[in-house]
């Protein structure tokens, strides 16, 4: 009897000592809303008025990476993605010596690519962001450009970077000077039916005088015409080459034009051009007296150019009729049954996460404002105040849950998606909050979320955690209720806003002029579920709010 008394004694300690524990961990999320009171968990599922909104030609240089290639989607159409570099000297003012003859030259960028296995011998490698047809090809030209890139803007006083915007295709065109230089006839995939190619190369390479085979990863590899680089760079007048101020006014830059190469789909790869170089190989004679007697010998001798001077992504959209006449026609006051989201010169999604019903509010102590302006009036539920305890709610979770269309037959669904808070132009709270960085442009911020997945029935979704900006509006009374945007993102690591060649103007009468850079890099797009009454009740975008209440 002693024994069980002692037992049950433990038991019931043991017990008290958990249920304390877990109470205190429950009370720390959103501790700062209400006090170590026990609650019962309410879920709430708040529609969320949300439509269609178009962007107009944005600012696309100087981007971290940018679209090449041709990308054909079903829902979408066609996007053309052109692109231009300001080429700059390795070292500046070489010596070149008498009678210089190229042996080769050539322009190499590398893929983002990652090695798979080994086969006889060989690296095998699979590319990453390369979309389209696996057996699409481009037609792919390589011309000089004779447009001047300015780094500042005179504008401006010479006090804002100098913008380039995406639709300024026809304004470069018009200025290239050369020739296709990518013109080696006796192989089209250097040119009229290039493809982007997984397989890596074996360069020669001389390490202390001792010639070795260098083994590099898949990279564009393209000749370029070595009778146009031997005017223009070994012979050009030395001072051309005496500084990169010099030179970039020189010789400008590169454009990179790609058209349809017969009837093949066409194909598109994100690049990191300032990681490409050209490299021109070549001999010299070199001169050298003994005894007083000369003797010519020729040597072998190399210039790098690189491209890393201004660039500027150019894009052409042949868009679909029903995604032109979506973006054309975007209802914003009942919202949009389909959201277009897509990357470049696009569309976006623009939020309004709780209804503008104009009935009744309630002020921070739960007494009814009665014909006065007041906050929406879901948000006033969450707001008021316990008329008993005089407590406020705690928000333990909050999500928006987008679900994708996979009706409309998509070629390819972005990764992941990026909300901002659009009146601002900045992040919201829970983006900075998040914590968790991942090693690369694909898998940070984790907690904040946006990412691709897919549940249990097979359908795709994207889940964005907003705990922190919902805990920001209910206990803020004060705060202001902004409106959100959504866009594809190619890097949720970067924060950047670009500008739109022109604004537009949401409903509360905000002028918009900035739009997030990674979805400015971003070729895809996806089609997502609205808010609106004729979306089915499972598919329909809604808030997601678990909180609890004050007992």
């Amino acid at each position: 009897m002693r024994n069980t008394s002692f037992f049950k004694i433990i038991l019931l300690a043991i017990t008290v000592v958990f249920f304390v524990s877990c109470d205190k961990d429950f009370n720390t999320i959103g501790g700062d809303l209400i006090g170590d009171e026990h609650f019962g968990l309410v879920h709430d599922s708040i529609n969320v008025l949300s439509y269609n909104q178009k962007l107009d030609p944005v600012a696309s240089n100087n981007l971290p990476v940018n679209p090449l290639g041709i990308y054909e989607d079903d829902v979408f159409g066609t996007t053309e993605a052109n692109f231009v570099t300001q080429v700059v000297l390795a070292s500046v003012n070489p010596t070149i010596g008498a009678n210089p003859e190229i042996d080769s030259v050539y322009i190499s960028i590398p893929y983002f690519s990652k090695f798979t296995y080994t086969e006889t011998g060989d690296k095998k490698y699979e590319l990453d962001s390369i979309f389209g047809n696996p057996e699409g090809k481009i037609k792919l030209s390589v011309y000089r450009s004779g447009y001047f890139m300015r780094d500042l803007d005179p504008l401006t006083g010479f006090l804002e970077t100098q913008k380039y915007y995406t639709d300024q295709v026809s304004a470069f065109e018009n200025l290239i000077v050369s020739d296709r230089l990518n013109n080696k006839d006796d192989d089209p995939s250097q040119n009229d039916q290039f493809v982007f190619s997984n397989k890596g190369f074996k360069d020669s390479v001389y390490v202390n005088g001792v010639k070795t085979l260098q083994l590099k990863d898949p990279e564009m590899r393209l000749m370029l015409d070595k009778a146009y680089f031997t005017d223009n760079i070994l012979k050009t007048a030395s001072g051309n080459l005496a500084s990169n101020d010099v030179f970039k006014n020189y010789f400008r830059g590169l454009y990179f034009k790609v058209e349809k190469s017969g009837a093949s789909p066409g194909r598109l790869a994100m690049m990191d051009f300032k990681k490409g170089t050209i490299t021109i190989n070549y001999k010299e004679d070199l001169v050298t007296t003994t005894n007083g007697q000369s003797t010519t010998t020729r040597v072998a001798k190399s210039i790098v150019l690189n491209l890393t001077g201004n660039t500027v992504s150019l894009l052409t959209n042949t868009k679909k009729p029903a995604y032109d006449t979506a973006l054309n026609n975007p209802n914003k006051t009942l919202g949009d049954s389909q959201l277009y989201v897509k990357g470049g010169e696009g569309a976006m999604t623009v939020l309004d996460l709780f209804d503008k019903t104009d009935v009744k509010g309630y002020d921070a102590n739960g007494n009814e404002t009665v014909g006065m302006n007041h906050i929406p009036d879901q948000l006033d539920e969450l707001r008021r105040k316990d008329p008993v305890t005089g407590k406020s709610i705690m928000i333990n979770e909050a999500n928006l849950v987008f679900h994708v269309d996979t009706t409309m037959g998509a070629t390819k669904i972005p990764n992941r998606i990026y909300l901002y808070d659009l009146t601002n132009s900045t992040t919201i709270v829970d983006y900075l909050y998040d914590g968790t960085t991942g090693t690369n442009a694909k898998n940070g911020l984790l907690i904040y979320g946006g990412n691709l997945r897919k549940n249990t029935a097979g359908d795709y979704f994207y889940k964005i955690n907003i705990t922190n900006h919902i805990r920001s509006l209910v206990k803020n009374t004060d705060s202001t209720n902004v409106k959100l945007g959504v866009v594809v993102t190619e890097n949720i690591n970067n924060s950047a806003m670009n500008k739109l060649r022109s604004s537009f103007t949401l409903t509360d009468g905000k002028v918009i002029s900035k739009v997030p850079q990674a979805a400015v890099m971003n070729p895809l797009g996806v089609v997502l579920y609205g808010g609106n009454s004729s979306v089915p009740d499972k598919k329909k975008l809604k808030l997601q709010i678990y909180y609890t209440k004050p007992n």
